[in-house]
């Protein structure tokens, strides 16, 4: 296999930098607004829209909170949810920049919108160790749907065959077996090694 494809969240990047909590473990607390109001008025109405590139995050946010939190700018908020979903799993790092030395192209394969995806390949670094993103608000199609895998496929520019993913939706993965990828769920203290040992030969 000439590609590996990695998901983001739940695999490569885990909550909080400084204990791995969820990122909206202290959201009311920290900026004075509720989870279950943030999800009703926002993720729930706005988040399918904005995840495929059909909505800008910051104008929809900041509509949102002039009803809900007023006292919230949208870039504060946008800061706080990207900084703390930002700890990345140093081990799986490692291991995914040995095999990039080793020759095999990686690939970020992850459901985001367009604001995340710069904020996680520049301030995060992911930049450096990837040979890019393929994400769903710039590939018009988000993880399950096989448009997703197709574009990705072409973006890769390799056959279907010589993909690898990991991901921790068993959904995804389904997805990416059905259009001819060589997927595995991700569980913590997996290695890629470990889901596909031809990777442990190159590593």
């Amino acid at each position: 296999m000439k590609v590996l494809m990695v998901d983001v969240d739940g695999v490569l990047i885990h909550g909080r930098p400084a204990d791995g909590l969820p990122l909206f473990t202290f959201l009311e607390r920290d900026l004075g607004l509720s989870l279950e109001l943030l999800q009703r008025e926002f993720f729930q109405t706005h988040w399918g829209e904005i995840i495929v590139g059909r909505e800008e995050l910051e104008p929809k946010l900041a509509q949102v909170l002039a009803k809900i939190a007023p006292h919230l700018s949208a870039a504060t908020l946008i800061d706080y949810l990207f900084e703390n979903d930002s700890r990345i799993d140093r081990y799986l790092l490692e291991e995914l920049v040995a095999l990039r030395h080793s020759g095999v192209t990686l690939f970020l394969a992850t459901n985001q919108e367009h604001r995340r995806a710069r904020y996680l390949m520049e301030q995060a670094g992911l930049g450096v160790h990837f040979d890019d993103i393929l994400y769903s608000a710039a590939l018009g199609h988000r993880k399950p749907s096989l448009d997703f895998f197709r574009l990705a496929t072409e973006r890769a520019g390799v056959p279907p065959g010589d993909i690898a993913f990991i991901d921790d939706m068993a959904e995804n993965v389904e997805a990416a077996r059905q259009f001819g990828w060589n997927a595995a769920v991700w569980t913590a203290g997996a290695t890629v090694a470990g889901a596909f040992p031809v990777f442990g030969r190159l590593a």
